[in-house]
């Protein structure tokens, strides 16, 4: 992701977040907000990155990972809604749909053949092994 694109959603962010009105526009129906972004933790051992994503409320089958060198994209489709019967009749019916992602960009390639993936209560773990990289070596001259 370019700089300018960082720059834009930063601004975008900001000004929603400083808008009087911003939990009137944007507050859904039913059911929580709309998460701006997917929150994560990532951390850096010598062999392996290992982020973890909260993404509550969604099923696995609707998160999509994508691992392209250096660079983790984690994005969902987050479908909420709720069915109020009465007597078999449906009275009320609301529905709220949005999606959202996360790209981060790691400090070394990531080795995308080995990764696993794991979600398991809102939370998805992705374990990125490093690839194996030829780091400096000290060459003696003769």
């Amino acid at each position: 992701m370019n700089q300018l694109t960082k720059f834009n959603r930063n601004i975008f962010a900001d000004l929603v977040k400083d808008n009087t009105f911003s939990d009137f526009l944007m507050k859904p129906l039913y059911g929580k907000y709309l998460p701006e972004s997917i929150n994560v933790d990532v951390t850096e051992s010598p062999s392996e990155y290992v982020v973890s994503a909260e993404i509550p409320g969604v099923s696995k089958e609707d998160i999509d990972v994508k691992v392209d060198g250096d660079t983790i994209t984690i994005s969902t489709e987050i479908k909420q809604h709720a069915e109020e019967k009465k007597d078999e009749r449906v009275v009320r019916n609301e529905r709220y749909y949005g999606y959202v992602s996360r790209t981060l960009q790691l400090n070394s390639d990531v080795d995308a053949s080995k990764t696993v993936a794991q979600y398991t209560d809102g939370v998805l773990t992705l374990t990125l092994p490093k690839v194996a990289s030829n780091e400096g070596q000290r060459i003696t001259i003769s």
